[in-house]
């Protein structure tokens, strides 16, 4: 059956008797899990393999796993990995070292996935927050200033693709300025478009050769007031493809979020309108999930030639002693800030 451009969520530890059949009708590109997917190793890796098994592929399964705040494997089965801000503290007072610290955070990230199952994972970031920004991004982001942010987020990008773990560049064109979580509420950004293009989209300029990437639900009054980025034409084609240059697949936020109105299946026409190639949504509830699939097309044209590029950098990473990588990770995190992965 043919493949459809969306990525879904799942309600549970284990795939329902109706969720799979919706995947084996609906065919998703990829899968995303949270939280309330996981429960231990064993678990985790049978729900991968179960939902490929559903719709007959090597599909993507896909995970935000940042460190910090954002993490959905956690203790006790996974270390704890710190915040972006933890390798940006680093490379303030030595760049080499907070570069060596960044890849081997998201090279023990990326053992950590691929052992699970996924293989793809929604980092770097490279938003950079201003002062009296909302806390939403905050201390995940890698600093304040774009050459240091382009450079530990390029750190880890290269580290995950080594890992075997395909990175997803967010939240274009910049999430940092936002006056309020998109989670919950539109974001406006009233910066004027030069103060923006040397700062929130500069970073992401350096980064724009990653295959996979993310919008922003944030409104840039100063190019579009009216939609946010996500479901703005303008943002995604003059700002994103031809500003920034980002040339992979480009996903949508999660459109699920109290930043965009309408119903589910309007937001995602209005996603994929606006240039996006897929759409995300990430809550688990199957009426929305089928509200989305009945909305996502087929993927074909640019937008399937994005999702097979993305999807042949997946390599299967050289051996590595992650033990050893655990060790060195933990003496570096030590000694430049007393901060640790702990089991």
């Amino acid at each position: 059956m043919p493949v459809r451009a969306f990525i879904t969520g799942l309600s549970g530890p284990v795939i329902t008797a109706d969720e799979l059949s919706f995947l084996r009708d609906a065919q998703p590109w990829g899968l995303i899990v949270f939280k309330r997917n996981v429960e231990d190793p064993q678990q985790l890796l049978k729900l991968t393999q179960n939902f490929r098994d559903a719709v007959g592929r090597n599909a993507p399964v896909l995970v935000d796993q940042e460190g910090g705040r954002v993490q959905r494997l956690g203790p006790p089965h996974w270390p704890s990995y710190p915040a972006g801000a933890a390798y940006g503290r680093i490379y303030d007072r030595d760049k080499a070292m907070g570069l060596a610290a960044a890849r081997l955070g998201a090279g023990l990230i990326a053992a950590d996935l691929r052992a699970v199952g996924i293989d793809v994972d929604c980092l770097p970031l490279a938003d950079i927050p201003v002062e009296g920004s909302d806390p939403v991004i905050g201390d995940r982001a890698y600093g304040t200033t774009p050459g240091k942010v382009a450079a530990l987020a390029g750190a880890v990008a290269d580290a995950l693709l080594a890992g075997g773990v395909l990175p997803v560049l967010k939240h274009l064109p910049g999430h940092g300025r936002a006056n309020s979580d998109s989670h919950l509420k539109l974001p406006v950004v009233t910066a004027d478009r030069a103060t923006l293009e040397k700062t929130d989209f500069a970073a992401f300029r350096a980064l724009a050769g990653l295959p996979l990437g993310m919008t922003a639900h944030v409104v840039f009054s100063a190019i579009d007031p009216v939609a946010p980025a996500t479901t703005s034409a303008i943002m995604v084609g003059k700002v994103i493809r031809q500003f920034i240059g980002f040339s992979g697949l480009l996903m949508g936020d999660d459109v699920s979020m109290g930043a965009l109105s309408g119903t589910i299946a309007e937001r995602a026409r209005a996603s994929l309108q606006a240039g996006c190639d897929m759409v995300l949504h990430c809550n688990g509830n199957l009426s929305e999930m089928k509200e989305v699939a009945g909305a996502a097309p087929v993927l074909e044209g640019q937008a399937a030639d994005r999702a097979q590029a993305a999807l042949d950098r997946r390599i299967t990473p050289h051996p590595a002693d992650i033990a050893a990588m655990r060790r060195d990770f933990a003496k570096l995190m030590g000694a430049a800030t007393g901060e640790t992965p702990t089991s």
